[in-house]
């Protein structure tokens, strides 16, 4: 009860904070009034709290006008998705454009933050709280985007769907079914708040816009040592947890060969010239000869670009034995990888199973792997992406680029809507903690990204797109 009661207070006082520090117009209040009650909603993964959150969205979608019967909750287990359709006229005889979001974050134990995950807190010049950027900032801010066009009286020329969904951070069920559905499958193409977006440099100037047209494939490795074990009283030299501890430390060293494509090169060239320095020349130098392998080196040294070079795959959980007094029977560990395009699932696991060099270790993929095409550049996309990023920083370089993570657009790609990642966010890549502790946004780019959608949904579906 005594935290519950302090948790309140924090949100009060922070929610107090949030208001005082600058003079809001009413939308953007709306804005930080969304943002701030879904930032509460612990929306990871068991916690059943997804409904809540759609319900919440839907509300407020259905108060700005929007009817009922376009507003869709779509509960799949303990989650659910949300889909909006912004009825158009018709005019331009276009498709529907999906604008998408997920709503679920990793979870976040508020034990090991600083700062409450699941307040809202803005605090030197930062929001704090899990999902800031990942994702529910895309989400906030396409859904004060859509309220603010229904007030306006903005009738589209075609439809729009907001296509949000519900466990994009796991297992992609609400994904999948979305991307199945006949009419959200037949879109001309899907805008993604969950990738793309600005990259600010160390001395606070933007260096270059990214647009997402591409990712590489996720992949779940699970390697089992297995032993018939016995008294711990006894050890013996075969052990499962000392045999899968020898193993991940030979996936520690593998190291998967540099590969490029069109689409790195192109994004290392431009990132490169707006970076300068040995990183900014490596960049530029990889993308002119990508067998320079000092230059593959440097950029692989950086944690922010390592993914776009090879390969990677990493230990991200371990699980072993059945009781303190016994010796394991079991050991089991996951391993994450992030597969380049042109390179097979296959070919990953048997370059894991090679480095592990023993065959008494099980390796399962688990779940299916997504291989999803690259999504073609379009004229309509960047012209319209283009607008709303040279509004904030008049002629800054735009390229289009290859994502290292993966998100719902794998799926849209593979059931052929082209889908484009073009966030509104803008920052520094030192100040990216999705998925870690402290996660947070700078405040000047909350607001500043609050104009983002509006304008590229003007230039694509208002009265003169297309003309």
């Amino acid at each position: 009860m005594r935290f519950a009661l302090a948790a309140a207070l924090a949100a009060l006082i922070s929610g107090s904070a949030l208001a005082a520090e600058r003079t809001l117009s009413a939308d953007e209040a709306k804005a930080l009034e969304i943002f701030r009650t879904i930032i509460s909603i612990r929306t990871a993964e068991k916690h059943g709290k997804m409904p809540e959150m759609a319900a919440y969205l839907a509300g407020e979608l259905k108060k700005a006008g929007f009817p009922k019967k376009d507003v869709m909750i779509r509960p799949l287990g303990e989650t659910a998705s949300l889909v909006v359709r912004y009825k158009g006229d018709g005019s331009s005889g276009k498709k529907p454009i999906l604008f998408m979001a997920h709503m679920d974050v990793v979870d976040a134990l508020p034990e090991d933050w600083e700062l409450d995950p699941f307040t809202l807190t803005e605090k030197d010049g930062f929001f704090f709280g899990r999902g800031v950027t990942d994702n529910k900032y895309g989400v906030a801010n396409l859904t004060q985007t859509f309220i603010r066009l229904k007030k306006e009286g903005f009738v589209p020329n075609r439809d729009l769907f907001l296509v949000f969904s519900g466990d994009e951070e796991t297992e992609m069920k609400t994904t999948r079914a979305l991307a199945a559905d006949p009419e959200l499958k037949a879109a001309e193409f899907a805008l993604n708040t969950d990738a793309g977006g600005g990259s600010i440099g160390p001395d606070g100037k933007p260096l270059v816009y990214g647009v997402q047209a591409a990712e590489k494939t996720y992949a779940d490795f699970e390697i089992t040592a297995t032993n018939p074990g016995g008294h711990s009283s006894r050890p013996r030299d075969d052990n499962a947890i000392y045999d899968l501890a020898a193993a991940i430390a030979r996936v520690q060293a593998l190291r998967f060969p540099v590969m490029s494509n069109d689409i790195t090169r192109a994004s290392f060239a431009a990132t490169g010239a707006g970076l300068g320095g040995d990183l900014g020349a490596a960049m530029i130098a990889f993308s002119k000869n990508p067998s320079d392998k000092k230059a593959a080196a440097r950029i692989s040294a950086d944690p922010a670009y390592v993914g776009l070079t090879r390969t990677t795959c990493v230990a991200t959980q371990l699980k072993a034995g059945h009781a303190p007094n016994a010796l394991p029977q079991t050991a089991t560990a996951n391993v994450n990888c992030r597969i380049f395009p042109g390179m097979s699932v296959d070919d990953v696991k048997a370059a894991l199973a090679k480095a592990i060099g023993d065959d008494k270790l099980a390796i399962k993929v688990l779940r299916e792997p997504t291989v999803s095409p690259i999504s073609a550049p379009r004229e309509d996309v960047a012209a319209a992406v283009g607008k709303a990023v040279h509004a904030r920083y008049d002629g800054l370089p735009m390229v289009v680029y290859m994502e290292s993570g993966g998100t719902d657009g794998m799926h849209f790609r593979t059931a052929g809507v082209p889908t484009y990642g073009v966030s509104a966010i803008f920052m520094k890549e030192a100040d990216g903690f999705a998925h870690g502790l402290n996660e947070r946004l700078p405040v000047d780019a909350f607001y500043a990204g609050l104009d983002h959608w509006m304008t590229i949904i003007k230039a694509l579906a208002g009265p003169q797109a297309g003309e």
